[in-house]
């Protein structure tokens, strides 16, 4: 398999001289379901900048799809993010007054489709995860996890190859919160790349390969532990 994103001795330095990432190195392949898990302060949201193409390393390679990040102006890795990486946050990030429909449609609005195509790919994201009946819904009108599902959807419109949720269920109760997991786990068996950012040991448990960071480094990696 080929590896979507890649950190080869990976630093990243704040001015002060924090390290919030120090010297990491993890491969993550096509179709992965990957938890990166740690504590608040391990690093790990740090690390979603990095894998996301949001921030640069102050050391080391960060490989996208074969890609050095930090050879690449800032033109270029904003087309990377809008074409190739999908983003899904703890709060849904939802424009309060249009409806699902619309809200989906605006995630490819920086691929320059039309408005009759983006809103067709739109119903295609909404009925995939589950919410063709819901596509004239504003968001005052769905649950938590109806709204984490149309953000979901935002997310992959586009078809990225690599899909970054960041706590993607913390704002939920555990029904909803499970109903995501298993939506990420059905986009990963349809070859999304998915990595969950999240400090809860529960959920990262219950995903195929588990990253455990502290003081910004990987002290564990499950599926490493898994095939010794």
């Amino acid at each position: 398999m080929s590896a979507v994103v890649e950190l080869e001795e990976v630093t990243k330095t704040y001015p002060g001289g924090v390290t919030a990432v120090d010297a990491v190195s993890v491969r993550i392949e096509a179709g992965e379901l990957v938890a990166i898990v740690g504590p608040s302060g391990s690093g790990k949201s740090t690390m979603l900048h990095l894998i996301g193409t949001l921030d640069r390393p102050s050391g080391g390679t960060v490989l996208v799809e074969g890609r050095d990040v930090s050879r690449m102006s800032d033109r270029r890795l904003s087309a990377l993010r809008a074409r190739r990486i999908g983003f899904v946050f703890q709060q849904f990030h939802l424009a309060a007054g249009v409806s699902a429909l619309e809200n989906v449609a605006d995630g490819l609005l920086y691929a320059g489709a039309p408005p009759g195509q983006r809103r067709r790919r739109a119903r295609r994201a909404l009925e995939r995860v589950g919410l063709g009946h819901r596509l004239d819904h504003r968001p005052h009108q769905l649950s938590g996890g109806e709204k984490q599902r149309v953000a979901i959807a935002r997310a992959v419109v586009g078809e990225p190859a690599m899909l970054l949720a960041d706590e993607p269920t913390g704002a939920l109760d555990s029904v909803s919160g499970a109903g995501v997991i298993e939506l990420l786990r059905e986009l990963a068996s349809g070859g999304t790349t998915v990595i969950v950012i999240t400090h809860d040991r529960d959920i990262a448990a219950t995903l195929p390969r588990q990253v455990r960071m502290r003081d910004g480094r990987i002290v564990e990696d499950g599926v490493l532990e898994a095939t010794r």
